[in-house]
């Protein structure tokens, strides 16, 4: 906001500023740790899927992919029992 003298010309100006660092910080963290997070899922030496409440696949992970021989992209958003679960 402009600040004016009596005569309506302008004398200076009046902001706001936030420092904004600590939050920063704190969302690159957060985003570090979720890489990580993915990473292991992703990694780990175990199958790890799952589903949503419409039993919808979310989570594919690489074991997963090996062992059923999907890989993630075509898993994703099928329905676990009628496409991955066959009858013996």
């Amino acid at each position: 906001t402009t600040r004016r003298d009596p005569e309506s010309n302008i004398v200076g100006v009046v902001g706001v500023a936030q420092d904004v660092t600590v939050a920063s910080k704190h969302d690159r963290a957060v985003k570090s740790m979720a890489q990580e997070l993915r990473q292991l899922i992703d990694k780990a030496n175990a199958p790890i899927f799952g589903i949503d409440v419409d039993g919808k696949v979310n989570e594919w992970n690489e074991k997963t992919a090996w062992i059923t021989g999907y890989s993630r992209e075509e898993a994703l958003d099928k329905p676990l029992v009628s496409t991955f679960i066959v009858p013996q």
